[in-house]
Formats: structure tokens, C-alpha cells, sequence
């Protein structure tokens, strides 16, 4: 790759969006400084959520100057916490380099300057001299993209394991700056994309002594709003709001500009952004301990790509979140669902690019007292099996076990068309070819519809199971189910089946086997 071209960028957003999500458990634990709220791996998950949203969100023709700084504001806009918000302005100031050029080094010399200038009192052995360290390193190098990506990302492992060594608090904790953490695997995203060498696990110290305890976090507020102010007005906030408490970042620009801090009572900090300008999407939070708020009763939030399968989670008593086939769901279409189901809720994904957004919408849901867990159904089916044991008089924690148990217990298939030439676990196929894929593996490709499906249940069924589930889409012909029951009724009678209309689109079978 010799440029960073739009759909570098996309898959470049994503890509970091996944990884820090599969990695948020882990720097949340690393999260000691400025307090200790174990919560850094989860803001910077949600900023770069937002950011790879905002960049798929786009028509695929659109320049990269268009992708560059809707990234930017899809970050900046959807930033929480004081790392989030810092990488952020990171993301603008490559943004600002690399939508009229291809100059790497120029660039993540531009976002570590912004990082710095957004903080009111920077401190070394953080996120900033992680993304300085990864700047300078390659400012001497000959320009290859490749080497720079590479270079910039190696030297940003080797800053994060300096941090201790910078900030007394990190080494009396016996772990890296978390905001470094998050910002290391940002740029190792990118080296990846550029490089075309992918991993699916981007290393985080684990902490060599005793963290500090949420316990310990002093009392005090963090308040995080957007504001629409011009430029002269924020130079004042800046100023007051610095005056009032700490971990001051102050990012944006061109009237839009998103502020974080940590203040010993909320109200004067938004009172200030009032005489400033415009505040919204106004977010406190008490930094010694989380409110506890939400409609009362237990609820569960399933995922559906079909009006069939909608259907068939309502009647169970699910709030349905509706996506296209291929989509995956908005984060404020899942929160708004997770409010609406109760004060303690489960969430069936049924799909796993759909799993991340549902981590997303659980964390921020938590912050206003929800209890939430995200079950890990990869599959429509999986997702039926573990609403079929739901009993919402059990206690939370224990209905969640048996849900979990009753998904995990269901192997999943699901027989599609394909609609391109590609090489597959079964061999290659071309366009029209009929797929059978056994949990998310192509097992078989064939002519027909009937033919697949009648095969992919053989050998589902053959590794054991009493109950098959079909659930057929909107493109699967009509005797489809009906030769498959026959055909079980000959040569398994011990085997139990059930047939859902599902309408999906995309795939004109789905299998599942208890």
C-alpha cells in the first residue's frame, strides 16, 4: 500500500475499534491515573466506535478528504473520558495532515502536538509521550509508508513500557499508562492495515502489583459536554474550568468543541460552558461511585435481522433491535432498547459483528445504573435457545448462567449464495454457488439450495443433538423445510424439529441444533 486511500481508513477505524474492544477489560484494569476509575479501555472502545461509525455511515465514493475529517468528528463528538478525548484530537491532527497528503510522519507529528496542546497541564508517562515518542522516532526515516507505520507503532510498544519509569503512580501500581495502552494499539491497527499483516490479539501489560482499588478514587465529579462556542469564548473557559478542578481537555474547533474535567461539584462546570456557548450531551459522573437509576424489572434486548425472527423475539417478551442483513445495529438504537427493557437486562446480540455495538450501549448504560449483560450469541439460534429458558423470576445472575448455558449448547449453521469469487475453507467459489457454513465456516459449496441444506443438517445432527431449528428467509423456496423434515423423518425419527419464518434476507436458511 503506498497510500492511505478511503477504504484504508475505514478498515483502518474498525479494525482499532474491534481490537480495543477485545482489549477494554484489560486497560481498564491498567487505569490508575488521573483516577482510578477503571474505565480508560472502555472510553477509548467508545471513541473509536464512534469514529469507525461515522466513516462507514459514508457513500462509497466520497474523497479522503471527506473520510479524514468525518473520522475526526466521529471521534471527537463520541469521546468519553480523558483518554478518549486526547486520542481524539490525535485523530484530528492526522486528519489535518492526511486528507490533503500522504505524509505519515507529518502527521503523527501534527497529532501528537494536538494531543499535548488539548491538555491544561500535560504530565509525562501518559498516552501524550506515547504518541511523542511514536512521532519522533519516525521523523528521520525516508517517507516509505510501510517503515513509517511500522516504525511509529514499534516505538509506541516500546514508550507504553517506559511509562512507569515516568510517573511515580504507574510504578507504585506495577503497571503502564492505560490511555498509552489504548493509543499503542491504535497506531498497531494502523501498521496493520498499511502493512497487510493481521493479528487478532494486540498485547496489553498485565499489572505487576497491587492496583489500586475503585475504592480509592477521591470524591469529585468528571464532566464531559459538547459545546458550541467560537474560539475567543473557550479560550475563557479554558481558563476557568482549570481554575475549578483537573484532567482538563478542551478539543475541537470551528464552533464544535468537546470538554472534559474533573471538578469537586458538577453544576459550576456546566454553568461555565453555559456563559461560554451552547452545552449538550451533557455527561456527569461521580467519580467515588456510580448511581444507581433505571425502570425497574428484568428485561431482555435481542438483535434481529429479519421481521419474522422480530417477530418471534416479541412474543417471547424481548425489546427487538432491528438491523439490516449485513449491518450491524446502532449503539443508540441498542441503549435506547436496553432503557426501555428494565433495570436489569440481558442482551442477545445474535451476530458477532453486532457483539461490540452491544458492549458499547451495555457500558454506557451502566453509567446510569442498569445492570446489563451481553450473552455471547454469535446466531440467531443461539439467541432463540437462550431467550426458550429465560425466566425472569430467577435471580439475574443465575438466569443469565442457564440463558448463556443454553446458546453455548447450540451449534449454529446457515446456508447462503454466494455473490463473488472467493476461496473458502471448502474451495473456491463463484458467483451463484450454494454455501453451507457450519459456525461461521463455509463446510460445503453446491448447486442447489436443497441439496446443501439437507447435507450441512446431516452433518450438524451427526455430532450429536435432539432439537433442530430451521428458520428459513425470505428467499428460500417454498418446500425448502418441508424436504428437510422428510428427509429427518427417514433417517433420524429420534431427532425433535421446529420451523420459524424468519424473512431474512441474505441467507434462505438458518440452522441450529440443540
Amino acid at each position: 500500500m503506498k497510500i492511505l486511500d478511503p477504504s484504508a481508513v475505514r478498515r483502518w477505524a474498525r479494525m482499532a475499534a474491534d481490537a480495543l474492544g477485545r482489549a477494554r477489560t484489560e486497560i481498564d484494569a491498567l487505569n490508575v491515573f488521573p483516577v482510578a476509575d477503571g474505565d480508560t479501555g472502555t472510553n477509548l472502545h467508545l471513541t473509536m466506535l464512534s469514529a469507525a461509525e461515522a466513516v462507514e455511515s459514508l457513500p462509497d465514493d466520497v474523497d479522503a478528504a471527506v473520510v479524514w475529517q468525518t473520522l475526526s468528528y466521529g471521534a471527537m463528538v463520541g469521546a468519553r473520558g480523558n483518554s478518549g478525548v486526547i486520542v481524539s484530537q490525535a485523530l484530528r491532527g492526522l486528519a489535518e495532515v492526511l486528507k490533503d497528503g500522504h505524509d505519515l510522519r507529518a502527521g503523527l507529528l501534527r497529532a501528537a502536538v494536538l494531543a499535548r496542546e488539548a491538555v491544561a497541564r500535560p504530565v509525562e508517562g501518559t498516552v501524550l509521550s506515547v504518541l511523542e515518542s511514536a512521532a519522533r522516532a519516525v521523523q528521520e526515516l525516508d517517507g516509505d509508508l510501510h517503515e513509517v507505520a511500522r516504525q511509529a507503532a514499534g516505538e509506541a510498544r516500546a514508550a507504553l513500557r517506559r511509562t512507569p519509569g515516568q510517573l511515580d503512580v504507574l510504578a507504585r501500581s506495577g503497571v503502564v499508562d492505560a490511555g498509552g495502552a489504548g493509543a499503542a494499539i491504535v497506531l498497531e491497527t494502523l501498521a496493520a492495515v498499511i502493512t497487510d499483516s493481521y493479528t487478532d490479539h494486540y498485547d496489553v501489560p498485565a499489572p505487576t502489583a497491587r492496583v489500586m482499588p475503585m475504592t480509592e478514587v477521591g470524591a469529585g465529579y468528571e464532566v464531559m459536554y459538547l459545546l458550541d462556542a467560537d474560539d475567543r469564548a473557550v479560550a475563557g473557559l479554558r481558563e476557568e474550568l482549570d481554575a475549578m478542578g483537573d484532567s482538563l481537555v478542551v478539543v475541537g474547533g470551528e464552533g464544535l468543541w468537546n470538554v472534559h474535567v474533573h471538578v469537586a461539584e458538577a453544576g459550576p462546570a456546566v454553568e461555565a460552558g453555559l456563559r461560554a456557548g451552547r452545552p449538550h450531551r451533557i455527561r456527569i459522573t461521580y467519580l467515588a461511585e456510580r448511581t444507581h437509576r433505571g425502570s425497574a424489572g428484568r428485561g431482555v434486548v435481542a438483535v434481529a435481522a429479519g421481521d419474522g425472527i422480530a417477530a418471534l423475539f416479541e412474543e417471547c417478551g424481548a425489546v427487538v433491535v432491528r438491523r439490516a442483513p449485513g449491518t450491524r445495529p446502532a449503539i443508540p438504537a441498542l441503549l435506547a432498547a436496553i432503557r426501555q427493557a428494565g433495570s436489569e437486562v440481558a442482551v442477545l446480540p445474535n451476530d458477532e459483528g453486532a457483539g461490540s455495538v452491544a458492549t458499547a450501549a451495555a457500558e454506557i448504560a451502566r453509567e446510569d445504573g442498569v445492570v446489563v449483560s451481553v450473552l455471547p450469541t454469535k446466531a440467531t439460534v443461539q439467541g432463540l435457545a437462550a431467550l426458550a429458558v429465560h425466566d425472569p423470576l430467577r435471580r439475574f445472575d443465575d438466569d443469565v448462567v442457564a440463558m448463556t448455558d443454553a446458546a453455548g449448547q447450540t451449534r449454529y449453521g446457515h446456508v447462503t449464495v454466494a455473490d463473488r469469487e472467493a476461496f473458502t475453507s471448502a474451495g473456491v467459489c463463484r458467483p451463484g454457488d450454494v454455501l453451507g457454513l457450519i459456525e461461521g465456516d463455509v463446510a460445503m459449496i453446491g448447486d442447489t439450495l436443497e441439496r446443501v441444506a439437507t447435507v450441512i443438517v446431516d452433518r450438524m445432527v451427526a455430532g450429536g443433538g435432539e432439537l433442530v431449528t430451521l428458520v428459513t428467509g425470505a428467499d428460500a423456496p417454498a418446500r425448502l423445510a418441508a424436504d428437510i423434515e422428510e428427509h429427518l423423518r427417514r433417517t433420524r425419527p429420534d431427532v425433535d424439529l421446529v420451523v420459524y419464518d424468519g424473512e431474512q434476507g441474505g441467507y434462505p436458511l438458518l440452522i441450529g441444533v440443540e
